[in-house]
């Protein structure tokens, strides 16, 4: 009987970083891609790359690509490629993670829409050129219908205008809270899909969305809100530490009777995710118990 497995892995590129401690970069840079010949694995089947016996493709799905506009402002995707099943060569999904993350702190594009077209364009090109044949790459579009963990909760990319808004800080900065004060207490629903902090440990970044609720005579300005979560992009900190350090900041600048609730949905990593989620005693929000049965795949329609 043909033996189906190698005792012996032969001396692949792609050594280099499995299993090993590998510094990624904060700058886009398509020399961590890594390819693997298919052949490797196939020979002890008896396929023969001449005359396969199957037609196919391999899908990708990136949950967590993000990049930044030339003024400073992200931009969070789920990212998906596709190639044949008859390309020569794989790309080793460690060197893909790591060149994937190599954009979150790059600058491309005057807008979101021109950093999109830039990245895939970018992306498509590094891989095609790393696995020799045709890479397909495209973004979910950010209006693509999701699961409703909350409702009337509005985005904050709303109400910004990337003609204006240059953004310079990505250390903690609480000082880029502005408020006004107003005659009358209001609710807010607000949320940010593009909070992007780091594990203290691993250094690795962590993708979410951040839920603020609040009920005060003080408007905290929109615009300065999204600046301060962007800020978060260089923390090194764990989900539950980033949920707690925007609780505090927003509560020591609201009312002691005022309403408050933060909430993190994290995008898995290791097959595990993070929602931590604080609220004020007196804070009355809607649905936060239901929280306990919701994962972050309830961003992509998923319970």
């Amino acid at each position: 009987m043909k033996k189906l497995h190698s005792d012996n892995i032969t001396d692949i590129s792609a050594s280099k970083l499995l299993g090993k401690n590998v510094a990624g970069s904060e700058v886009y840079n398509p020399s961590l891609l890594v390819r693997v010949p298919r052949i490797e694995n196939r020979q002890l089947y008896g396929i023969c790359a001449k005359n396969l016996p199957f037609i196919g493709f391999d899908v990708w799905h990136a949950y967590e690509f993000s990049a930044l506009c030339n003024n400073g402002l992200p931009v969070t995707r789920l990212l998906k490629l596709k190639y044949s099943s008859d390309s020569d060569f794989i790309v080793e999904s460690k060197s893909l993670k790591l060149y994937l993350n190599s954009f979150n702190m790059t600058k491309i594009g005057s807008d979101t829409n021109n950093c999109l077209r830039e990245c895939k364009s970018m992306i498509e090109k590094d891989l095609s050129n790393l696995l020799n044949t045709s890479v397909d790459v495209n973004f979910l579009p950010e209006n693509a219908k999701r699961f409703e963990i909350f409702t009337n909760f509005k985005n904050l990319n709303g109400f910004i205008d990337e003609n204006t808004i240059v953004i310079n800080n990505f250390k903690e900065s609480p000082e880029l809270i502005k408020t006004e004060n107003t005659d009358t207490k209001a609710e807010y629903f607000l949320f940010y899909d593009s909070l992007r902090s780091n594990c203290r440990v691993t250094h690795q970044p962590d993708f979410g969305d951040v839920f603020i609720y609040y009920k005060s005579k003080k408007h905290i300005i929109e615009t300065s809100l999204v600046e301060y979560l962007v800020s978060f992009r260089k923390e090194y900190h764990f989900h539950e530490e980033c949920c707690e350090m925007i609780y505090k900041r927003l509560f020591d600048i609201l009312e002691d009777d005022d309403d408050l609730f933060v909430c993190a949905i994290y995008t898995r990593r290791g097959g595990i995710d993070i929602t931590p989620v604080r609220y004020s005693k007196n804070c009355n929000i809607n649905d936060v118990q239901k929280l306990a049965d919701l994962s972050c795949f309830a961003r992509y329609g998923i319970k």
